[in-house]
């Protein structure tokens, strides 16, 4: 049975991104959009449209025409926006890559992407150089400048013609992040200017964020969450979006201090430094009314602890809730309203902390048994699938993928099991899919142990997520079989993968046995590796 949201459809514009999220900076442009949140170097609404124009135009006199990938792989600064708009403006799909990505995972997903440009920065040029020799791109681009190549003044001072380019937003692709999907190796996501235009119009019913707000961007620009989320949407309503590279808790503190941070969207890992590191007492954060966690389970006493921690005054203070998502989802599907925005016939009524809230317009939901493929009874547990303007329009070059993802009636099975209550309030209780959660990041077993079994002292291996008990983040666990004759330690385990992959992909437990579990197929048994611990 499908359950339809409790709010109303909204109207979702027929328009590409950069026209949908630039105009209402248009309308205010001296007003700020972007600010750098170590430096203090700002960009302006009216600014921004016309670097926005610059970059497009440039792009295409390289020779880039619709349909081509710009691979772009950089921190978060207030140009990242600009690159962005400026090859979606241009009818190009922008690719983002994961700063942490080891070469070889750069190197992969520049291939499988077919990208013909890559955008860089100095500082990951080391990497990029490496990952560039294995899978070749017609440019590479160094935004703060490098012998050689082109950079960002080069984009900016471009004299072409701005590129009139016909874009269908129902089908034209606008980016294409990586991600492991419910199973398996990463794949591209192909992501069309409607399903990011939807997204952000889909989530102003229950979010209500004014053009004097500001919204800190530490969580990164080359995530879904960060690409529609933090920037999209803060600049598609006009407010400013303050930027930061990496996190650091002092420089994120002061930066919410500084630049009077009204909401933050973040990870639960950023909410235990906010409710237990003594430091975030040296700062006033006045300013800040609404946290909102995403990527991961928020656990409600964490979040309990943190307003309480916040909490200016009896009647002030932040409020701190939490949504759901994938990217598959453009990434929206589920979030907590902002005081006041609650559904018809919900008016006053808070949502329980450890859920993620309700549907969001034009999205219905169905909760499935996985026991027996049917729709769950009232009240009970069910895989949630989820149909909506937000679905991908699929995995590149991945059929097989893309129909075991959403099936042909436009259901995308997430492979997370919900509990919805009367109220139509969901709360994510588990999971069937194999994906480990790791600090806001999809690591994919398979991947690790495609990797693991490169080792030469590695008969065999099997990788499965472990519950940390102080933060409930899931730490990659492997279960490795040695080669005969292999004295193989846990340490050289984790030294062998920590040179292989991105750190949040680093093996963090080791165990040595003597058989990996499998079914008659093959299939590793992983419900038999948690029955060890």
């Amino acid at each position: 049975m499908a359950l339809a949201s409790p709010y109303p459809d909204v109207e979702i514009p027929d328009v590409s991104v950069p026209e949908f999220v630039l105009a209402a900076g248009r309308e205010r442009p001296d007003a700020p959009a972007l600010i750098d949140g170590l430096k203090g170097d700002t960009i302006t609404h009216g600014q921004l449209s016309a670097y926005v124009d610059r970059v497009a135009a440039a792009l295409h006199a390289k020779g880039l025409r619709k349909g081509d990938v710009v691979a772009v792989f950089c921190p978060n600064t207030p140009w990242y926006p600009v690159v962005f708009h400026g090859i979606a403006a241009a009818g190009c799909v922008m690719s983002p890559i994961n700063s942490l990505y080891t070469p070889d995972e750069i190197a992969f997903q520049l291939r499988d992407s077919g990208a013909k440009i890559l955008i860089t920065i100095s500082l990951f040029m080391d990497r990029a150089a490496v990952a560039v020799e294995k899978s070749p791109v017609d440019e590479v681009i160094v935004l703060d400048g490098m012998e050689g190549h082109a950079n960002l003044l080069d984009l900016l001072g471009s004299d072409a013609p701005s590129p009139q380019v016909d874009i269908d937003p129902a089908n034209d692709l606008v980016t294409l992040p990586y991600s492991s999907g419910t199973t398996g190796l990463p794949k591209g996501v192909m992501l069309t200017h409607r399903n990011l235009v939807a997204n952000v119009a889909q989530t102003r019913t229950l979010i209500d964020l004014q053009e004097n707000e500001r919204i800190i961007a530490v969580l990164p620009f080359f995530h879904i969450y960060g690409l529609t989320v933090l920037m999209n949407q803060g600049l598609a309503w006009g407010a400013t979006v303050v930027t930061l590279p990496r996190f650091d808790l002092e420089d994120f503190l002061r930066t919410m201090q500084d630049q009077k941070i009204t909401r933050a969207f973040v990870a639960p890992p950023i909410l235990v430094a906010l409710a237990k590191h003594p430091i975030v007492d040296n700062y006033d954060l006045s300013s800040l009314r609404s946290i909102l966690s995403g990527a991961a389970p928020l656990d409600e006493s964490l979040a309990r602890a943190v307003e309480q921690r916040l909490r200016k005054g009896a009647d002030t203070g932040v409020t701190v809730a939490q949504g759901y998502g994938m990217t598959e989802l453009s990434p929206v599907s589920h979030t907590t309203p902002d005081p006041g925005l609650e559904p018809p016939g919900a008016e006053g009524h808070e949502v329980p902390k450890g859920s993620v809230g309700y549907a969001i317009p034009n999205t219905e939901c169905r909760l499935i048994d996985p026991t027996t493929g049917e729709d769950a009874a009232p009240g009970e547990r069910g895989e949630l699938w989820i149909r909506g303007p937000q679905v991908m329009k699929g995995y590149l070059n991945n059929e097989q993928a893309t129909a075991d993802t959403v099936d042909a009636e436009g259901w995308l099975h997430t492979g997370d099991v919900a509990v919805v209550d009367d109220r139509g309030i969901y709360t994510v209780v588990d999971r069937v899919k194999e994906l480990i959660k790791y600090k806001g990041y999809q690591v994919a077993p398979a991947e690790l142990e495609a990797v693991l079994l490169g080792h030469p002292e590695i008969a065999d291996a099997a990788v499965i997520g472990v519950p940390e008990k102080e933060t409930g983040e899931e730490l990659p666990k492997a279960f490795v079989v040695r080669a005969p004759g292999s004295e193989l330690t846990e340490d050289a385990v984790k030294a062998y993968m920590a040179e292989k992959v991105a750190p949040h992909k680093k093996i963090r437990l080791v165990e040595f046995i003597e058989a990996v579990p499998k079914s008659a197929a093959g299939k590793i048994l992983r419900k038999d590796l948690k029955a060890r611990l």
